[in-house]
């Protein structure tokens, strides 16, 4: 005998929003992390420490 289950929630996965969802996520972490770095890379000019500067500038380009 088959269940009937019309009031049990049937999850659809929408291939195009799920991307979407990633795409978003993706491009705010990027963002989160870039803006983390720059806060750095201020930091470092503050300080005066160009090795630490330099550091985080080449960090920078690979994130961005």
């Amino acid at each position: 005998m088959e269940k009937n289950l019309l009031n049990s929630p049937q999850p659809e996965v929408n291939v195009m929003d799920s991307l979407f969802a990633e795409m978003v996520l993706d491009k705010a972490l990027r963002d989160f992390r870039k803006e983390k770095i720059q806060k750095k890379i201020d930091q470092s000019l503050r300080d005066k420490n160009k090795a630490e500067f330099l550091r985080l500038t080449e960090e920078l380009k690979k994130v961005s």
